[in-house]
């Protein structure tokens, strides 16, 4: 399978030509990376314009952490959070997402003007969700999700996580197909720093090749991860705060555009929108053709 072949168009929404940026909206006051900055629905839908403005090609919003050992919210209060700047972005022309694992959320939102769901459960939080989206005809990401992070489910055991991933991806793909999901609507997530550690995260981000064997666009969502903070720290430091891992997240939006990626879901936009643009210059320059004669 050829990178380009990560980057098919995706059914229901836009073709870009390179690695999509996704922009993060979080209407939360617990995330752990800008928990309580975007809460009020007007900051939020003011910080989604400020994005798009910034490179962002879509905006993801959402209303619950999913950090590890967050409380999850009730059905009412993700509502609340959530639905108003969806529609605000809408109006404003920006192209939305929802990221929750509720069915409810995701059939408002998607009512409201929201064009993808993606849920960080693949659909197993909630056994409404799948009927919702395949209803709704919306694009789904289907994230490789071993349970809630809290307890033992923070940290995954695997003998071979690359091949685990991929073959629970497979499954868990197949199972939201035959709930009536197009498959040219489904998008996998190898789901990074969940049930996952540092070297989890390493190992799955240099083999991206093998979740494109899975025939369907790639999301790569590493902003700010904890994993990040380690590489950054090295060992036996503690590691920097989350905002101060940006330049290291546009690291990673490079090597995910270069492998294939359909898109990278960031917090901060402008350095991952050059990163994503610099790859597609260069692997334009890679075609036949472009190196001139004579060049050595």
């Amino acid at each position: 399978m050829s990178k380009q072949t990560g980057r098919l168009p995706l059914a229901g929404l836009t073709a870009w030509d390179r690695c999509a940026v996704m922009g993060v909206v979080n209407v939360t006051p617990d995330s752990f990376s800008d928990g309580g900055r975007f809460f009020d629905t007007t900051d939020a839908v003011k910080h989604g314009l400020d994005l798009i403005a910034q490179g962002a090609d879509l905006i993801d919003v959402g209303g619950e952490s999913t950090r590890p050992g967050a409380t999850r919210v009730d059905e009412d209060e993700e509502l609340r959070r959530v639905v108003p700047v969806v529609r605000g972005l809408v109006a404003e022309g920006a192209t939305v997402s929802v990221d929750t694992m509720r069915a409810s959320v995701a059939e408002q939102a998607l009512a409201a003007g929201a064009v993808l769901v993606n849920d960080v459960s693949g659909g197993l939080a909630d056994p409404r969700m799948v009927p919702v989206v395949a209803g709704a005809g919306a694009p789904f990401v289907v994230m490789h999700w071993r349970g809630l992070l809290a307890g033992d489910a923070i940290r995954g055991a695997y003998e071979d996580v690359v091949a685990e991933v991929v073959d629970e991806l497979r499954a868990r793909v197949d199972a939201v197909v035959a709930g009536g999901v197009a498959p040219e609507r489904v998008v996998v997530d190898p789901g990074l720093g969940f049930s996952k550690d540092s070297e989890h995260d390493l190992i799955l981000l240099a083999h991206l090749d093998e979740l494109l064997t899975l025939g369907h666009p790639l999301l790569v969502a590493a902003s700010r991860k904890r994993f990040l903070g380690r590489v950054l720290a090295g060992d036996g430091a503690a590691p920097p705060p989350a905002r101060e891992r940006d330049a290291a997240t546009a690291a990673v939006s490079a090597l995910a555009a270069e492998a294939g990626a359909w898109a990278v879901r960031v917090h901060e936009v402008r350095a991952t929108a050059d990163a994503v643009r610099v790859a597609r210059a260069v692997e334009g320059a890679r075609a036949p053709g472009r190196r001139p004669e004579g060049s050595g």
